[in-house]
């Protein structure tokens, strides 16, 4: 199965904490990074690195640079934070989804890859109130 330049796909890795959100977009083996972003190169404070208008402003100019690249469709990986804490993904990851569809990407899977722990490390104690 050969595919046309026209119809040429990459995968896209979003890390989406509470703190910071980072889009990684790489070819479909994932062994090589064509384009990547982080919400510090958006805005100019800290606290707004995780925003969903970060993660907008972010994925719009991604979007440029891969259609530059030639790649017309893509398959989202989306990672939260994972381990002992909390295994939701931040409020950067739909927006990010959001704005690529938006860009003129295609859309293929989206695929959840937040690392679960199968009994590694001890969960951390409960804050007092």
């Amino acid at each position: 199965m050969s595919e046309t330049e026209s119809d040429k796909w990459g995968v896209a890795h979003v890390f989406s904490s509470f703190n910071n959100t980072l889009i990684t977009i790489t070819d479909l083996t994932g062994a090589e990074t064509i384009v990547k972003s982080s919400g510090g190169t958006v805005v100019k404070q800290n606290r707004d690195e995780a925003s969903p208008y970060a993660a907008m402003q972010m994925a719009e100019t991604v979007a440029e640079q891969v259609k530059a690249a030639g790649i017309s469709g893509l398959h989202i990986r989306v990672r939260g934070p994972g381990g002992n804490g909390n295994k939701s993904p931040g409020p950067g990851a739909q927006a990010t989804i959001r704005a690529l569809a938006r860009a003129g990407i295609e859309i293929g899977r989206i695929e959840d890859v937040t690392p679960i722990p199968h009994d590694g490390t001890r969960a951390p104690k409960n804050k007092r109130i």
